[in-house]
């Protein structure tokens, strides 16, 4: 039997479109238990991520129960869940093969089956990262993220495909949109990993998919400037949303009283949570 488990994460952080991510303290943990009566199906996303591991490795495998003892992370809102599933999956496969994948096999694994790397590598080795394809693998360099801030995610009560939220997005980008995204993910890398907490708001800004996708998230705009009055040094949609997250100071003490008064007023019956970064990543909790 091998238990797993795997944070959260956010992804784009505004203008690093499937490149930054970051891992957060919510968590997913997956049992797994090798069971002969147990008929498994490729449509569950842990066990398909199971085989893929398994073939890379040339492994013979059987069939297993699957189980989530702990699923704190919402699906379809913007958090990882499907990275969560994937990311569980390889790791727990690699556990039963007595640990034959590197973190790099890993990694690449994952990344084939999400699609992009900004999800699933935070997922994996924990705190922010930068990930990038180079060829057919992935390279990731980590960014370090003040102590002092706390990430709130705001959850509303609809989803958002990740299709759908891709489908909003235009084909081409102007010269102007593609050189503003840039300047702004690289300051804010810089700005993180120097302290500069006042530069992270300008860093924040993006051309490239919340103008599009923020179509998506009604009370939105409003939403986020109510959490800039509350002390908010920056806000971004996770991932392709609905999640929306505020970065506060650890010591602002009334902005989740604010929030959840905010909501009342607008009549929106919204989750919110005050998390911060998860340093470690996913790991196996019990293996036998």
């Amino acid at each position: 039997m091998v238990k797993v488990k795997i944070p959260a994460t956010t992804a784009n952080m505004g203008p690093g479109f499937d490149t930054l991510g970051m891992a957060l303290n919510l968590y997913n943990e997956i049992e797994i238990t090798e069971d002969a009566n147990v008929v498994n199906s490729e449509d569950n996303l842990v066990y398909k991520s199971m085989v893929k591991a398994f073939k890379a490795c040339e492994y013979k495998y059987g069939n297993y129960k699957i189980e989530f003892t702990k699923c704190d992370v919402p699906m379809s809102r913007g958090l990882g869940s499907s990275a969560t599933c994937i990311v569980g999956g390889i790791m727990a496969a690699n556990a039963i093969m007595g640990n034959k994948l590197t973190e790099e096999a890993i990694i690449n694994l994952a990344t084939e089956m999400e699609g992009h790397p900004d999800n699933v590598v935070p997922a994996i080795v924990g705190g922010m990262a930068v990930s990038i394809y180079d060829g057919e693998k992935v390279v990731y360099s980590k960014v370090n993220v003040p102590d002092n801030l706390r990430f709130v995610v705001i959850i509303p009560d609809f989803e958002v495909s990740t299709s759908a939220a891709r489908k909003v997005l235009p084909k081409d980008y102007s010269r102007n949109d593609c050189v503003f995204n840039v300047s702004r993910a690289a300051m804010l890398v810089t700005a993180l990993n120097n302290g500069e907490i006042d530069k992270i708001r300008t860093a924040f800004q993006d051309k490239i998919h919340e103008p599009y996708r923020k179509t998506l998230i009604k009370n939105i705009d409003e939403v986020f400037l109510k959490a800039k009055e509350l002390g908010s040094v920056g806000e971004f949609i996770s991932g392709s949303g609905s999640t929306l997250i505020a970065v506060i100071h650890k010591d602002n003490e009334k902005f989740i009283i604010g929030m959840k008064k905010a909501f009342n007023e607008l009549q929106i019956g919204w989750a919110i949570k005050e998390l911060k970064t998860d340093l470690v990543g996913a790991k196996i909790l019990i293996e036998s």
